[in-house]
C-alpha cells in the first residue's frame, strides 16, 4: 500500500533521510525504532506531506506523494502525533468531527453521530463535551486517535503517540493500538515501546543516522538483531541498568 524508494531528505545541510527503501503491505503493522535524531518522525512527515522530501518518490496505493496529489493521498492517510494537536477551543466531539465535515463534506448529523461511537470505542463516551484542556494525556491521545479514526484512513501513521503520556496511561494507548492492528489496520508506528514493536508489530525498523539498517519479521529483529548496532540499541533499551 505504500512504497518508498530513494528518499531523501534534508534541511539545509543537515541530511536527515538517505537513500530510504521499504513498503508496507495492506493490514501490515510496521514500527519505527532507534535514537532520537534518526529520521523517524520525519519519515512519517514526508509519508503524508507535511514535509517535502528532496528526492526519491513515496507512492500511496498508487498516487506519489506530490504537492499536487496531496489532498487525494491524505484522504488515505491519517496521523495520530506526539503531543496530541487537538484544537483547544472545541469540544473533544467537535475535534472528532472537524476533518470528516470539513476536509471530506459528510453530512454534521452522520460525522458527530459516528464520532460519539467513536468516542465509546476509546473510552472516553463521557468526555463528548469536554474541553481538550479538561483531558489527561492519555485520554487526549485518546481523542487523537479517535479524531484519526473519523476520517475512515486506509492507514494511520503514529509518531511516538506514547512518548508524552503518564507511565501508568501508556498502556491504556497501546490496548487501543492493538485492537486496531487485529482489526486489520494498516498502521507505521515511531515507537519506543520495544514490547509493543515485539507482540504487535509484523515488521520492525531499525533507523539510525537518517538510514535503514535493518529491517525483518518484529520477533526475529527484537530478539536476534543481525546488525550489530541494532543489537548495541536494543540492549541498552531494553537493560538500561
Amino acid at each position: 500500500m505504500i512504497e518508498i524508494r530513494n528518499l531523501r531528505k534534508a534541511f539545509g545541510a543537515n541530511v536527515v533521510l538517505r537513500d530510504i527503501n521499504f513498503e508496507v503491505a495492506r493490514g501490515e503493522v510496521v514500527c519505527l525504532i532507534g535514537p532520537s535524531g534518526s529520521g523517524k518522525s520525519t519519515l512519517l512527515r514526508c509519508i503524508n506531506g507535511l514535509e517535502r522530501h528532496d528526492g526519491g518518490q513515496i507512492t500511496v496505493d498508487g498516487d506519489l506523494v506530490g504537492p499536487t496529489t496531496l489532498p487525494t493521498v491524505r484522504r488515505k492517510l491519517a496521523m495520530v502525533f506526539q503531543r496530541f494537536n487537538l484544537f483547544p477551543h472545541r469540544t473533544v466531539l467537535e475535534n472528532v468531527a472537524e476533518g470528516p465535515i470539513h476536509a471530506q463534506g459528510r453530512p454534521r448529523a452522520e460525522v458527530l453521530a459516528e464520532g460519539k461511537a467513536l468516542l465509546a470505542r476509546v473510552g472516553i463516551a463521557d468526555k463528548a463535551d469536554a474541553m481538550p484542556a479538561a483531558l489527561s494525556g492519555g485520554q487526549q491521545q485518546r481523542v487523537g486517535i479517535a479524531r484519526a479514526l473519523a476520517m475512515k484512513p486506509q492507514a494511520i501513521l503514529f509518531d511516538e503517540p506514547t512518548s508524552a503520556l503518564d507511565p501508568e496511561r501508556v498502556g491504556d494507548v497501546l490496548q487501543i493500538m492493538r485492537d486496531l492492528a487485529a482489526e486489520g489496520l494498516t498502521m507505521i508506528v515511531v515507537t519506543h515501546e520495544m514490547g509493543f514493536a515485539r507482540e504487535v508489530a509484523d515488521r520492525v525498523v531499525f533507523m539510525e543516522g537518517g538510514q535503514i539498517v535493518e529491517t525483518g519479521p518484529a520477533r526475529q529483529v527484537m530478539t536476534n538483531p543481525q546488525e550489530p548496532r541494532t543489537r548495541q540499541f536494543l540492549d541498552r533499551v531494553l537493560n538500561p541498568l
